[in-house]
């Protein structure tokens, strides 16, 4: 098996990352340095640093509701990070990130394949959000953000217009969104230019998995229905066939 599928395989990261860690001479095979397009065999060692990497024949795939304050990030630096929160006993990692005070649905698995269909910008699968702003909806401001906003971050090097989106009123300052781009901290930036401030923001939906009645913290394996609907949008959008091997 090639390193890059070994390592996304085991639920370290995407292909595409592995790919940077072994040029970035992070890895190592029966501890010599790794290099680009080998090869590895049952019995090899396989190191990213000095963390040995197991691989992993089940595939895991969970709903997780992230609570505010969690990060997702995999730096176990940061005390409140998410994969130390989970604590899930087998490895697995986020497709697709929630900002720390953003709450709501996570899909964590360790299926390197299914995490780089998913969070590939380009394919524009859905994700649902309802939001909470300090002011009252008004239609011009529903208008304002399906047809899209301009944001810009001169320190994150942003400047886009967003995609348009469907966007509808929930409720005197609540409203929920669909949208089918990731751009840092989006719907907040979009509210703050059209002079909003988000209060709460809980991600309710990501594709056709939903975040339900799960409580903030807890976990819930996807049912088989939803893994092969889920797998079958992924396929559809990359015209590729990814295995479905799930535990």
């Amino acid at each position: 098996m090639r390193l890059n599928k070994f390592l996304s395989e085991a639920g370290v990261c995407s292909r595409r990352e592995a790919d940077r860690l072994i040029e970035k001479g992070r890895v190592t095979v029966d501890g010599k340095k790794a290099a680009q397009g080998m090869q590895v065999t049952e019995g090899q060692v396989v190191c990213v640093g000095k963390k040995v990497i197991e691989s992993r024949n089940d595939k895991v795939v969970l709903a997780v509701n992230k609570p505010v304050g969690i990060v997702c990030t995999e730096d176990m630096r940061v005390k409140d990070n998410i994969i130390r929160f989970f604590k899930y006993p087998v490895r697995v990692t986020y497709a697709g990130r929630l900002d720390k005070d953003s709450e709501g649905l996570l899909i964590m698995t360790n299926d390197g394949d299914l995490i780089n269909g998913m969070m590939r910008a380009r394919y524009g699968h859905e994700k649902e959000y309802k939001v909470t702003v300090d002011r009252a909806v008004t239609e011009e401001f529903i208008r304002q953000m399906c047809k899209g906003v301009r944001i810009r971050d001169r320190e994150k090097g942003l400047d886009a217009v967003t995609r348009p989106c469907r966007a509808w009123m929930v409720g005197k300052y609540t409203f929920s969104i669909i949208l089918t781009q990731g751009l840092n901290r989006q719907i907040r930036r979009m509210c703050g230019v059209l002079g909003y401030k988000v209060t709460r923001l809980v991600r309710v939906r990501i594709m056709n998995i939903e975040l339900g009645a799960l409580k903030p913290g807890a976990s819930r394996r996807l049912t088989r229905q939803e893994l092969e609907e889920l797998y079958e949008r992924i396929e559809e959008s990359q015209n590729v066939r990814i295995s479905r091997e799930v535990e």
